[in-house]
């Protein structure tokens, strides 16, 4: 039998021990890219800004995670109907995400943060009915805010990196960003938790709605929308994805605008190899990372030879502990290791890590070899950020990220459709995990050849910095 408290005591000590050696975070992680006092002040005051909106924004999403599921199957839907349910969410961010890009990159990234707090908040507010079509109009509202939530965020603070030459910086505050939400995830599940089992049953009224029970994790939800978009409305500043464009006022000329964004956007990462690859290893590893989410629970509980249930609270903070470990251990490689290096080794882990959980007989091994791959995910997030900022042009940044998002959610439809075994999933997971170590290598080599062409051409000045993603003063 897997003694999963045992293995959850030693991942937190051990993740005690790699954040410590990752400079213990805040005090040696913001001395590392700079000695400017000023440029440091402005760096934390930026961070300071982003972070209580973002982690505000992924609170909400873990807060409705595990009990969404539970949710429609206590309203008395059937398995089938409630596959409906999720593949109407996929198809709707797939959808809705290609185009809602442009429109934040034109319309502005802050302003379409609070119409994502208002979307996903009304998403929430829809779980009080009963109604299959109530709830298929929060699952539609559910995908678009999730398109906003994994793409205007990102475009935000990149710019804003930008805007106030604190580019260095960009690695750092995604890594902190991981690891804030990692810990946000650990909370948010015990909150859920609580708040799901510590109020009353849930009870119906008149026209079929609902109140109390698996609802409550869904009314926290809101209430950390409603923060997280009054945050954003009144502390950050907006920027835009092309502030060289006049902005003409007009019908026509908004439409005209927005709607040549994405097409530009759609172009340009076709005719961009660059861009073009990190779509697609983007899509692969968190494709794998969704299929991940829908089988660790059948994979577990099919090889579990004790009659009892397993505590799925406790594997989920583990995972996290881990996730949060990932994102120190990228502080520390970064230090010697370039960001497109940790791509591969990431991706190369992640692969071997799958494999091990589809061939493994024992549940103790299965479960390690899940932990070895949530710490890739932890990795994988301040490395994927940092060379979207590198690769993705500013212009169109929020459009391209949504329409990396269009092959991922094929991935996790077809996941969904299909009648995969946990064992087939696994492999599955490790042959595209494989596929994207091998296009990071293509990658990674197309970023050297252009590098030393352009030093060639032109050798960068003092001011210039023409390193491909993060280098050693790049570190958290």
């Amino acid at each position: 039998m897997t003694n999963f408290t045992l293995i959850f005591i030693v991942f937190v000590l051990w993740n005690a021990a790699i954040t410590l050696r990752s400079s213990g975070l805040w005090k040696s992680s913001t001395s590392a890219p700079s000695t400017d006092p000023a440029e440091l002040a402005k760096w934390k005051t930026l961070l300071r800004k982003y972070l209580p909106v973002y982690l505000l924004a992924t609170l909400s999403d873990w807060l409705q995670g595990p009990y969404v599921y539970a949710l429609y199957a206590d309203y008395g839907y059937s398995q089938h109907s409630i596959a409906i349910l999720f593949v109407a969410g996929f198809g709707s961010s797939m959808v809705f995400g290609s185009f809602i890009g442009g429109m934040a990159d034109w319309g502005g990234r802050r302003a379409f943060v609070v119409i994502f707090a208002l979307v996903y908040a009304a998403s929430c507010f829809t779980k009080h009915f009963k109604s299959f079509y109530i709830l298929m109009l929060g699952r539609l509202l559910g995908g678009v805010a999730t398109s906003l939530l994994f793409s205007v965020f990102d475009a935000w603070l990149i710019r804003a990196h930008s805007d106030s030459q604190l580019k260095q910086y960009l690695g750092k505050s995604f890594s902190w960003a991981v690891f804030g939400n990692s810990l946000v995830a650990i909370m948010a599940g015990l909150l859920a938790n609580k708040a799901a089992s510590a109020t009353m049953p849930m009870v119906g009224f008149r026209e079929g709605v609902f109140i109390g029970g698996y609802l409550t994790p869904f009314d926290l939800a809101l209430a950390a929308l409603v923060g997280c978009g009054s945050l954003a409305a009144t502390t950050w500043e907006e920027n835009y994805g092309d502030t060289d464009s006049a902005k003409e006022g007009g019908e026509v000329t908004e439409k005209a605008q927005w709607h040549d964004g994405l097409k530009n956007a759609l172009t340009t990462t076709i005719r961009s190899t660059d861009i073009l690859l990190c779509g697609i290893i983007s899509s692969l590893f968190e494709g794998s990372m969704y299929v991940f989410v829908f089988m660790w629970t059948p994979a577990l509980t099919s090889g579990d030879d004790d009659d009892t249930e397993l505590p799925f609270g406790l594997i989920f903070s583990t995972f996290m502990v881990c996730c949060m470990a990932g994102s120190s251990i990228y502080s520390i490689l970064s230090d010697k290791i370039k960001g497109e290096q940790l791509g591969v080794l990431c991706f190369a882990v992640a692969s071997v890590s799958m494999a091990l959980v589809a061939i493994s007989p024992s549940n103790t091994l299965k479960f390690l070899a899940m932990n070895v791959f949530e710490t890739t995910v932890g990795m994988y997030w301040p490395i994927m950020g940092t060379m979207k900022g590198s690769i993705v042009p500013e212009s169109m940044r929020a459009a391209i990220y949504n329409l990396y998002r269009i092959p991922l959610n094929f991935i996790v439809l077809f996941s969904l459709l299909t009648d995969l075994t946990p064992t087939t999933s696994f492999c599955l997971n490790a042959t595209m995990l494989a596929a994207a170590a091998v296009l990071q290598i293509v990658l990674m080599k197309r970023r050297e050849l252009h590098l030393g062409a352009s030093h060639q051409a032109s050798p960068p000045s003092k001011l210039e910095d023409t390193r491909p993603l993060v280098a050693k003063d790049e570190s958290v």
